[in-house]
Parts: C-alpha cells; sequence; structure tokens
C-alpha cells in the first residue's frame, strides 16, 4: 500500500502575498498529524505536529491567546 501524501492548503484568511503557512490535515486520520511548512519554501523542512497539538494550537488562536505576540 502507497503511504499517503500531504495535501497542502492555506487558510482562506491568507491574503498577504504568500507569506502563509500551510498545513496538510488529510494524515490525521491515517498518521495522526498535521505537517506544517512555509508557503515560499515548499521544497524546505516540514515540521510534523501531532493532531491534539495542533487542535489545542488552533484553539488558543481562536480564544485570541496570541494576539499580543
Amino acid at each position: 500500500m502507497k503511504p499517503e501524501s500531504p495535501r497542502w492548503f492555506t487558510s482562506s484568511y491568507s491574503a498577504n502575498g504568500g507569506n502563509c503557512v500551510e498545513v496538510a490535515v488529510n494524515l490525521v486520520a491515517s498518521q495522526g498529524i498535521v505537517p506544517v511548512r512555509d508557503s515560499k519554501r515548499v521544497d524546505g523542512p516540514v515540521f510534523d505536529v501531532s493532531a491534539g497539538v495542533f487542535t489545542a494550537f488552533v484553539a488558543g488562536v481562536q480564544a485570541g491567546e496570541f494576539d499580543a505576540v
């Protein structure tokens, strides 16, 4: 069986000229991770985040916990 490849996307709120991160949430079910990369360096490093940690991060963003950063 061939391993599933990441399907990258950026947020619909990302309209700042390409200074974004991309995520591939399609790997959560099969591998339990959310790969993250810089949209300007698609051949660069990929940071694999556990699904639970990514969910907590998104919840923190939505709660405004990073607004002062």
